[in-house]
């Protein structure tokens, strides 16, 4: 049965063959004829064996890379190629949140539920009393007459700038979020925000 012989397998028997009929010739045959064979062409027939193994080391190295490449291509897939490519083609569906999100933003915004507002009577007692506020501001509903922090008759600051301020503090002021619980700075800060620059 004849083999079925790609390029390089051939290319790498043609070698082998040459590498054979060198090796023969220059064992059985040259000595038969000169017997001194290789004397004055040593050098020659060194450098003609190292170039012959060099050649038979490359068409080798060659034909099992070639090899290994074409039988990878020619191999069908395993079971997890076929699953991972099954999956990397499915169309994956959107989320079921975007359209959700889509339908909720498509009606009027909902209204967010107004922060818990402070009880005005308990920050008026903070404010006059454990706090110590009225030492630094102006504040007419307190009776108080500071001037280290800011008149706050004429600044009428809003609930959610009274919250910041008391519980991070800035400029000269302390911040009060270590001294007072959430509950006692949002009573204060419904207490400012109800009755700054509201009293004759």
């Amino acid at each position: 049965m004849p083999l079925a012989l790609n390029g390089y397998e051939s290319l790498l028997l043609g070698v082998a063959l040459v590498f054979i009929a060198f090796a023969l010739t220059v064992a059985l045959v040259i000595p038969r004829w000169k017997p001194a064979f290789p004397g004055e062409y040593l050098g020659w027939f060194i450098g003609g064996a190292i170039l012959l193994f060099a050649c038979q080391l490359t068409a080798v190295l060659l034909l099992a890379n070639l090899g290994e490449e074409n039988k990878a291509e020619a191999a069908p897939p395993t079971q997890t190629e076929t699953q991972t490519t099954s999956t990397e083609t499915t169309p994956t569906p959107p989320p079921a949140s975007s359209s959700t999100s889509t339908t909720t933003t498509s009606g009027p915004p909902e209204t967010a539920p107004p922060p818990s507002q402070g009880d005005p009577a308990a920050g008026k007692a903070i404010f006059t009393g454990s706090a110590g506020c009225s030492g630094c501001h102006t504040l007419a509903d307190a009776g108080a007459t500071g001037t280290v922090g800011p008149n706050l008759d004429q600044l009428k600051p809003p609930y959610d700038a009274v919250v910041t301020q008391v519980t991070n503090g800035g400029a000269v002021m302390p911040a009060f979020k270590d001294t007072l619980t959430p509950q006692q700075i949002q009573d204060v800060a419904a207490y400012v925000s109800s009755v700054a620059g509201k009293s004759g």
